[in-house]
């Protein structure tokens, strides 16, 4: 049952004592435009077509030593005739004080259902047209992590970021949580004077501003409506350097030129991008590289792509994910799923991008690795998964949406693109996605509504197209359709070659190790036999440097070889690696290769999982839990 509130009065004076701090976030007025029906988003206890926010404007203050944020989110919303609730998404929020412009009004949260949080209804009077939520999050906030000075690069002053994907903006936001009701946002953020505050948004105060003793404050706003997961917000010791008229890197003092200098290419990769797609929309492209318990490859907030330090691999062979968050400025920011089932819209569409991005910066050779190696990744996961998972639109009812992060949104999806591209032409694809981008530009897009733009303006009533296509089979189908086509990498055959002659000579020092690229040594690795003897592997870990390696994707590779032979000589290169990085890509599959080796993986599973967890952002404990269990 929903707990009715009712502001007190001493909750209304201590909110009219807040409103007369100085320089408070004032959004700007929001142009009224007629109320568009969005389609009801299962992940979000919004009713937008009712009460829908279009703006955030935050003023928060960041508490390192209670590892909280607090203050007031003031929503700009938009009202259909009659209207007589809002109603926001939160989780973990203690909500002190509510009000509609300017007065106190009644609001309620409701019953917590897992994953969603609780819903917070606010009672509107006719015509209400702003909302303040007085608030502060948890220190546990499932976005937000707080990290030590001894879990950054420079171990002397602390570090905050924040990861809202796919449904965490709640945790630290009170708003519309769904990525179909897209918001622009402001931004006014108090922090200690030692650190740097960074958002996804532009920058008003570059130097930040007097906020009290020992404080400064950071203001931002971002005037293109995005879905809420594209707030982001990092605070810590952050140096900057250009990489070209409009990109640049953030990351801590210690490893900025080291970053700068594999990141060199960034500029040239919007050039190419925006020769393929049109014009990047979003003014800069910088890059934030955060310490190691960043649980993704990359984020692509707008202006400011978060990005793992897992890709500073010292030879540039790692950027590919550089070109996926840029691309994703076009599919996801630009044109966004409108649910979660909907996902595949976004990542199919940039791994598609991604790879012709690739082609363009550093060949078709390269682009075509790739794509052999995301067909590998494909099959495993296709084998893997329940077979309705393997379709493209998810059904996602009573489930997290991280559910649907899988190789089926990215590769599936990427692969449909591919085969839309042969049958009908790249020259006639690339002309209709350029369109459908400068069509949809700043929407939401759902499944349905994508295939029926595909058929308007590309297929445009051609049967035999239609038929060729296998539209259907691919978006509501198992696996992959008949028409896919395998590809092909001819540095690969190269490779295989390499492989059945060390099958059969067992000669490591024969590998032509030094002269391959890292998407060759993947290809290596991927291709060994299941089983190996110790002596075998310990041949190949000396001849190769294999449990050295620099390379996170190499070492990762190495590291699964390893445990599915029980190669305990490599169980402190395997130790090293899950502790000083959390990245789940990496961290998942190998605690799950270790539970399913019976007494010896189960217990460095857990042995190792008690010292790394505490490292770790929520959204990697919370994949990796279900697989080894929290330690007690």
């Amino acid at each position: 049952m929903i707990r009715k509130l009712l502001v007190s009065v001493a909750a209304t004076a201590l909110l009219a004592a807040c409103s007369t701090t100085p320089d408070p976030v004032t959004p700007p007025p929001v142009a009224e435009a007629p109320m568009v029906q969005l389609v009801q988003d299962i992940h979000t206890y919004a009713r937008p077509n009712e009460a829908r926010v279009t703006d955030v404007a935050i003023d928060l203050t960041a508490d390192f030593a209670g590892k909280t944020l607090s203050g007031t989110a003031t929503l700009s919303i938009q009202t259909a005739p009659g209207a007589r609730e809002l109603v926001l998404d939160t989780r973990d929020l203690t909500i002190r004080s509510v009000t509609i412009d300017g007065q106190p009004t009644a609001w309620a949260l409701g019953d917590e259902r897992p994953h969603m949080g609780r819903p917070l209804t606010v009672a509107l009077t006719s015509g209400t047209r702003t909302v303040v939520v007085d608030y502060q999050t948890s220190p546990n906030a499932a976005a937000l992590q707080w990290l030590s000075p001894e879990q950054t690069a420079g171990g002397e002053l602390p570090f905050m970021f924040s990861q809202g994907q796919a449904i965490l903006t709640r945790t630290w936001v009170p708003t519309q949580d769904s990525p179909g009701i897209r918001q622009t946002y402001s931004a006014r953020i108090v922090a200690p004077e030692n650190l740097s505050v960074v958002m996804s948004a532009e920058m008003l105060t570059p130097e930040g501003e007097p906020a009290g003793p020992g404080q400064r404050a950071w203001r931002f706003r971002l005037d293109n409506r995005v879905p809420p997961y594209l707030m982001a917000i990092a605070i810590g010791d952050l140096a900057f350097q250009s990489t070209g008229p409009r990109t640049g890197v953030y990351t801590e003092p210690s490893t900025l030129a080291r970053s700068a200098d594999e990141l060199v290419d960034v500029e040239s990769m919007v050039e190419a991008a925006e020769g393929l797609y049109g014009p990047y929309r979003w003014g800069r492209y910088d890059l934030l590289i955060l310490p190691p318990s960043f649980p993704f490859g990359g984020m692509e907030n707008p202006r400011l792509t978060f990005a793992t330090p897992t890709i500073i691999a010292g030879d540039r062979s790692l950027v590919s994910l550089v070109a996926h968050e840029l691309a994703h400025s076009w599919s996801g920011n630009l044109v966004t799923n409108a649910t979660w089932s909907d996902f595949w819209l976004n990542e199919g569409f940039t791994v598609y991008f991604e790879n012709r991005i690739m082609e363009e910066v550093y060949g078709r050779d390269r682009a075509m690795m790739e794509q052999v190696l995301g067909w590998d990744s494909l099959q495993a996961t296709v084998a893997d998964l329940p077979a309705e998972d393997t379709h493209l639109y998810i059904n996602l009812a009573e489930r997290d949406p991280d559910d649907g992060l899988t190789d089926v949104a990215y590769e599936k999806g990427a692969f449909f693109l591919r085969t839309i591209e042969r049958i009908a032409g790249r020259e006639r694809f690339d002309a209709y996605l350029r369109g459908y981008f400068d069509r949809h530009a700043f929407q939401p897009m759902t499944t349905a509504d994508f295939l029926a733009d595909l058929r308007a303006n590309l297929i445009q009533g051609d049967a035999a197209l239609e038929q060729q296509l296998m539209i259907d089979a691919w978006v509501f189908g198992p696996g992959l359709p008949a028409n896919v086509e395998e590809p092909h990498a001819d540095a690969f055959d190269r490779v295989d070659a390499t492989v059945a002659a060390y099958v059969v000579s067992g000669d490591a020092a024969a590998i032509p190790w030094a002269s391959w690229s890292t998407q060759e040594r993947q290809r290596f690795l991927g291709e060994l036999p299941d089983e190996m003897t110790t002596a075998q592997l310990s041949a190949l870990d000396q001849a190769l440097g294999l449990s050295a390696s620099g390379n996170s994707e190499v070492l990762f590779a190495w590291l699964m070889i390893a445990v599915e032979n029980r190669f305990d000589p490599a169980v402190p290169a395997l130790e090293h690696f899950l502790t000083s990085m959390g990245r789940r890509k990496f961290v998942l599959p190998l605690f799950r290769a270790m539970m399913e080796e019976d007494a010896w993986g189960q217990a460095l599973a857990r042995r190792i999982y008690a010292a790394a967890r505490p490292g770790y952002h929520s959204v990697t404990t919370g994949s990796v839990d279900a697989v080894v269990g929290a330690p007690v």
